[in-house]
């Protein structure tokens, strides 16, 4: 196991602003209509920027999941609350007053219902689509413990990008995602692509202990089943009891990525250490229908 790198780099030290009427809007917005958001439950870094730009990553299903990932800041119980009945349409009122071209929806892994909550994503799709015509619409959706049945329910209401992330490479899979499989999250993917013939995407940390060339195998593996699009971004720790960075990877490393990803046919490519699933996530969407 390698040894903690020590204080962050100097390209690690961003700026924390929280001013702006758009970060306040957005803020009392989603906290108005009791939404989640995978922003600020999952301490992502760049929740200032994009809040202040008006835009945030709808959490479905609540803001507790069942599983529990090694990498991951949502809060975990085996038997979280009931999802909100009303979810759907209040996150359909919130794209509409937040005026959202492209709206991203995620969401906790529901383990304890029966569908994994596909049927509360469905109704989510629908809701946003029929009261904000003409809005795009990125899913980045749990694996549902592989079950084709709800796999197909949400690709069913056809998003504009189907994402679904890998997160790290499989000899990291036991240690980091112990109640996920790596095949089967490439599954998903190709499911998306082959089947329902969708604009894919997927996303990787790097810094956990994987070497350049396991992500660069992975690369090429999610290339070979279908995703269209991938995000690569630094693994920071949220809490003493996560799994500890180890190490950063640097910013020419992360171009190294890029241009790896480049190579093997990504139609976009985000890499970088802030770059996370969802960030900036209206430049993935495709302006035309993907091969």
């Amino acid at each position: 196991m390698q040894a903690a790198p020590g204080r962050k780099p100097d390209w690690l030290k961003k700026k924390i602003t929280a001013s702006g009427s758009s970060f306040a809007t957005t803020r009392q917005l989603l906290s108005r209509h009791s939404l989640h958001t995978v922003c600020r439950s999952a301490m992502c870094p760049n929740l200032q920027e994009c809040w202040s730009k008006g835009t945030a990553t709808f959490l479905l299903l609540g803001d507790v999941c069942t599983r529990t990932c090694r990498f991951c800041a949502v809060g975990t119980d085996s038997h979280p609350s009931l999802p909100d009945p009303r979810e759907p349409e209040k996150i359909a009122e919130a794209v509409r007053s937040m005026k959202l071209r492209h709206a991203v929806l995620t969401s906790v892994n529901r383990d304890d219902l029966a569908d994994g909550g596909a049927a509360h994503w469905a109704a989510t799709i629908r809701s946003v689509r029929a009261m904000n015509p003409g809005v795009s619409i990125e899913c980045l959706i749990p694996d549902f413990k592989g079950d084709k049945n709800s796999l197909e329910l949400v690709m069913a209401e056809a998003p504009e990008v189907l994402n679904h992330n890998i997160e790290t490479v499989p000899s990291l899979y036991a240690r980091v995602r112990p109640q996920a499989d790596y095949a089967g999250s490439l599954a998903v993917i190709e499911l998306a692509k082959r089947q329902f013939k969708l604009a894919t995407k997927s996303g990787m940390m790097v810094g956990m202990g994987e070497t350049i060339a396991e992500v660069e195998a992975s690369l090429h593996d999610l290339r070979r089943n279908g995703c269209d699009m991938v995000t690569i971004g630094q693994y920071l720790q949220p809490t003493a009891s996560h799994i500890p960075v180890a190490r950063y990877v640097t910013p020419e490393e992360f171009e190294h990525l890029r241009s790896v990803a480049g190579h093997a046919g990504f139609r976009h490519i985000q890499s970088g250490p802030f770059v996370r699933s969802s960030y900036h996530a209206e430049a993935f969407e495709p302006e035309e229908p993907l091969p």
